[in-house]
């Protein structure tokens, strides 16, 4: 079965011209008056935690705004924590919100009391790719070879990923469908506690980000194994696809901003006028290359068009794994 959840609400080409000599001027008539909480939905150390970090250096280092940016982890109930937070911000023109899937999964499979279609889309800024790693010293080599090595440990294979029914146990249930094959799901906190114990020989296997393993494959304690990509990563141009190896297995995970519900329209246009320059910056560009993210830049109703999208998707998988809250 295939699940490609890659670009689906695609903006035309024209839109993004129009937007980029439009934004700027509406942006003019408003300002921050005091520091922006830039809210994480997930745990420090992870793929999501990084990147948010990384906006704000870059926004500092720019002057991409007049007031500083500050980072608030808020991951907790994967990403419960952060989505309510949000909620009770309703109005507000000084908070963002970095998010990741779980955006569209914790509402799904938990009643939390949020809709995330009242929420204010500001600027989607790649989607981040998956990756079937082991550690080094496995003899795993192959696709085939972590098949029949799952199968032999009889559900004992340790699989490490973040919270259940987040990004990863989503993967993992993809695999595990595909292959009938069985894990014991390890959750963590974030993506780079998960790559920690892959190398520490606590856990046997993940789909970490590429970001979250990239430091311990240079060194070259972990391996990867296939990619859920619908092509090769650049990065890692001996890593077959899971396509190549005939299981059409492809899921990626956006990278994006939105604000609260009513947040101002100037305030609206400020903050997709300053990711806008943001994406264009050299540091993003050389990070996004290096890292095997996806560049895609993606506004206002066109991402909003797109969360909805990904959302009925993503409901699709969890009532197939009966995680889903209506379910």
């Amino acid at each position: 079965m295939t699940y490609s959840l890659t670009r689906r609400a695609m903006i035309a080409l024209a839109a993004t011209a129009a937007l980029a000599t439009a934004v700027p001027a509406a942006a003019e008539g408003w300002k921050p008056n005091k520091p922006i909480e830039m809210v994480i939905m997930a745990g420090t150390g992870g793929g999501a935690d990084r990147l948010a970090r990384l906006f704000q250096s870059i926004i500092q280092k720019e002057n991409l705004a007049q007031m500083p940016v500050l980072p608030i982890n808020k991951g907790g109930g994967s990403g419960a924590e952060a989505l309510r937070y949000l909620k009770d911000k309703e109005g507000d023109a000084h908070t963002i919100m970095a998010t990741l899937n779980s955006y569209y999964t914790t509402p799904l499979r938990t009643d939390i009391g949020v809709d995330i279609e009242e929420y204010t889309p500001i600027a989607r800024m790649a989607l981040d790719t998956f990756v079937l790693w082991v550690n080094a010293d496995s003899d795993i080599q192959t696709l085939d070879d972590y098949v029949a090595a799952v199968k032999a440990a009889g559900g004992s294979w340790k699989m490490g990923g973040t919270g259940t029914g987040a990004e990863d146990s989503l993967v993992t249930a993809m695999l595990e469908k595909e292959f009938g094959i069985k894990h014991t799901y390890v959750p963590f906190k974030g993506g780079g506690t998960v790559a920690k114990n892959l190398v520490g020989g606590h856990i046997d296997s993940t789909v970490n980000n590429p970001s979250e393993q990239m430091g311990f494959y240079q060194a070259g304690k972990s391996r990867p194994i296939a990619a859920f990509t619908a092509e090769r990563i650049e990065a890692f141009p001996d890593v077959p696809t899971m396509g190549e190896l005939g299981h059409e297995l492809v899921y990626t995970m956006q990278r994006s901003f939105v604000a609260p519900k009513d947040m101002p329209a100037e305030a609206v246009a400020y903050y997709t006028d300053m990711f806008q320059k943001l994406s264009e910056t050299e540091e993003w560009q050389t990070y996004t290359s290096e890292k095997a993210l996806m560049p895609d830049f993606l506004t206002g109703d066109d991402l909003q068009a797109y969360f909805l999208q990904e959302r009925a998707l993503h409901s699709d998988i969890l009532t197939s794994m009966g995680e889903n809250a209506g379910s």
